[in-house]
């Protein structure tokens, strides 16, 4: 099972290998989701002041964050899919990740770069696949999901 993911790095700061963990991760993650192979999605690192910009314009939000997610996938109800064959990729969306957050967080929290890197990758892919926090039930299945793959991968706190 392999998802292709396209990864976009404007601070240069992650690593090679710090991509090819995030690669396994969301890799692991799809495969307990049941995501179909194939299937594409992007993953963007930027600094606070870019993310601030995302937020205020798509989000009415003037202020930094960690992570934001962009799902292709939110069909209205009763819409009907195209079907454009079986080649057309499945196109899950975008996340953006602020690397000064990990850094932030990391430091709050008191566990690895790594580990928030991850934290933040599996949070956002989860909302690609329409995951949400808004409710404290929905809270507890989304954080138990995200807990549970990144224990499995091994990156605890």
């Amino acid at each position: 099972m392999s998802l292709a993911i396209d990864f976009y790095d404007e601070t240069n700061t992650i690593t090679e290998e710090q991509l090819n963990m995030l690669l396994e991760l969301v890799n692991h993650a799809a495969i307990e989701e049941g995501v179909d192979a194939g299937s594409e999605l992007s993953i963007m690192f930027v600094d606070n002041d870019r993310i601030t910009e995302i937020n205020r314009e798509y989000r009415g939000k003037d202020q930094a964050t960690d992570v934001i997610s962009f799902a292709l996938d939110d069909e209205e109800e009763g819409e009907v899919p195209l079907n454009l064959g079986e080649e057309v990729p499945h196109l899950l969306g975008e996340i953006v990740i602020s690397v000064q957050k990990i850094t932030e967080q990391s430091l709050e929290y008191a566990h690895s770069f790594d580990r928030e890197l991850g934290f933040l990758t599996v949070h956002g892919f989860l909302h690609l696949l329409g995951y949400d926090h808004m409710t404290e039930e929905d809270e507890v299945e989304m954080f138990g999901k995200q807990k549970v793959y990144l224990e499995q991968y091994g990156l605890t706190r």
